[in-house]
């Protein structure tokens, strides 16, 4: 199985590189500057070693026109929409997995949702409602991610307006040994996204005794 990763090179999309290579999936990343995802690629197969899936550098063009099972959008918010929009063509029809959150500009501690409502719901309006577009990964530290020898610390929320695409990435984020829960359709995004700036706020508290928090579905004790 194979997966895409637009904006592969920033810390999200490296830890969710690593992570998905060491399950044995094949991983494309992709970057506006080939050469910088083909040098970010020969740094996380060094990582990982021998005897994982391959992990390979393009352009995020590039990336978009392969065919691959799952496409994911882990590039910046200030350029989130104009990327879906340059790529639209090649994009359609694919499933999209948007991890994307439309923090304010200038402070991670407050959230700028966009018209649409979501950063989910924009990519969705962009591609439109025949590629389904499934927002999950929202509240993940990008540090977490990177931390190979450590089991991701909370739950994901999962959420997009097609049934059986939410499925398949409840099921693809199985493998990373994870829980996640299926949260509804994409205007859950506006909650869910909406959850990273508060615990961005919590984690940078000096009152705080931890950082890279997240957040976990508790089951009752009765």
């Amino acid at each position: 199985m194979s997966i895409a990763i637009i904006g592969g090179t920033g810390p999200q999309g490296r830890g969710l590189a690593l992570r998905f290579a060491k399950k044995g999936f094949n991983v494309l990343i992709g970057s506006r500057d080939k050469s910088n995802a083909m040098k970010t690629s020969e740094e996380l197969n060094t990582v990982l070693g021998a005897n994982f899936g391959k992990i390979t550098g393009h352009s995020n063009t590039e990336v978009a026109e392969k065919t691959v099972d799952f496409v994911i959008i882990a590039v910046p918010w200030s350029g989130h929409n104009k990327i879906i929009s340059d790529l639209a063509d090649v994009l359609r029809g694919k499933l999209i997995i948007d991890i994307v959150v439309p923090l304010a500009e200038g402070n991670p501690r407050k959230v700028d949702m966009p018209p649409e409502g979501s950063a989910t719901e924009s990519a969705q309006e962009i591609l439109g409602h025949d590629t389904p577009v499934i927002g999950a990964l929202h509240n993940v530290s990008a540090s977490t991610l990177n931390k190979l020898d450590t089991k991701i610390n909370c739950d994901v929320l999962v959420c997009g307006n097609n049934l059986e695409a939410r499925t398949k990435v409840i099921d693809l984020l199985s493998k990373l040994d994870l829980n996640a829960y299926n949260a509804g359709d994409a205007e859950a995004a506006r909650c869910i996204e909406a959850i990273t700036p508060i615990l961005i706020r919590i984690n940078m508290s000096k009152k705080v005794p931890f950082s890279h928090a997240g957040i976990q579905i508790w089951p009752p004790e009765h």
